[in-house]
């Protein structure tokens, strides 16, 4: 994928105002689902709340944490998205952001993931692959009752 300098920009932009003003960052109260995520090398963590209902549908979804700008907003991007998907469908979401993340595909491949192509560049920072997916392997470990996970 050839980014102009706009592109560049623009997804910049994207993942600062992410940053600055997350979405869904809260604890929800009674999740049915919940894990809490690490990344020991560099520090950040993240905790994820689902409400997932009797159908397998994701009613509700946040999180809350410390982390960099690229954690924070992949977080916030991801919690906008998952939020009314099935529990499968969430589940193909974060393969294919996995998958796009670690430049085994191209965005452009998947069009669920038009929305999270401001991620595809970390494919060239190894270091911060695990920053971007550091929620969506939360979020999967959530759905699969997994309380804990770490992205060593």
């Amino acid at each position: 994928m050839l980014l102009t300098n706009r592109s560049k920009n623009l997804y910049q932009e994207v993942i600062l105002d992410h940053n600055k003003s997350p979405r869904n960052y809260r604890a929800i109260e009674f999740p049915t689902h919940f894990a809490k995520g690490h990344n020991p090398l560099c520090g950040d963590k993240l905790d994820v709340y689902l409400i997932v209902d009797g159908e397998d549908v994701v009613q509700d979804v946040s999180f809350v944490g410390d982390g960099c700008a690229i954690s924070k907003a992949s977080a916030s991007i991801m919690t906008t998205i998952v939020k009314g998907k099935s529990v499968d469908e969430a589940k193909e979401l974060f393969t294919g952001f996995h998958e796009m993340a670690t430049g085994k595909i191209e965005p452009s491949e998947d069009p669920k993931l038009r929305r999270l192509q401001v991620f595809a560049g970390v494919k060239d920072l190894p270091a911060r692959v695990k920053c971007a997916t550091l929620a969506w392997h939360t979020l999967d470990a959530a759905l699969r009752n997994k309380q804990e996970i770490s992205t060593e």
